[in-house]
């Protein structure tokens, strides 16, 4: 289903088919509003979730004020890709615009948590609850300080209270 592009929604724009398996696992979370969120295509690549950042999201981001954009990639133990990424994005965006992902590749969190809709249920629970129970993983902490201002911004949105 779609998300309202008036309403603060998410869209995630997954590098591969492994993270797109991830996001779709967040979002069949029970407390996930799925109309709150999409997963996008995946673009094939980190560098082409960039092409597709610049080439579209980049204007439809300025367009709907209220959307919140992931770029999920893989990180693959480089630890200047984060800055790299981000020194794409305009800085007027930079506040809506998260780059999430596994440090080297999904495969490698696959064969130690499960299936990928596992980690993407896990993930999504860890948000709902406000806890570090899968986040905190080796292969995922390097995420902290994206994760915090990913849940100061859509958290109060994308969860069902219970």
């Amino acid at each position: 289903m779609k998300a309202n592009r008036h309403r603060p929604h998410l869209h995630i724009l997954p590098e591969d088919d492994a993270n797109r398996q991830i996001a779709k696992g967040f979002a069949s979370h029970v407390s996930v509003k799925d109309v709150k969120m999409q997963v996008l295509p995946e673009a094939h690549g980190w560098g082409r979730v960039l092409d597709e950042f610049d080439a579209t999201h980049s204007r439809e981001l300025k367009k709907y004020p209220n959307r919140f954009l992931v770029l999920l990639i893989d990180f693959d133990e480089d630890g200047a890709r984060r800055q790299l990424v981000q020194s794409r994005i305009p800085a007027d965006l930079l506040e809506r615009v998260f780059v999430i992902g596994v440090w080297s590749e999904p495969e490698r969190l696959k064969s130690q948590l499960g299936s990928y809709e596992t980690i993407g249920n896990a993930l999504a629970e860890d948000c709902f609850r406000d806890t570090n129970t899968t986040w905190s993983h080796s292969l995922l902490e390097h995420n902290t300080a994206e994760l915090v201002r990913l849940r100061e911004q859509v958290r109060p949105f994308l969860f069902e209270v219970t």
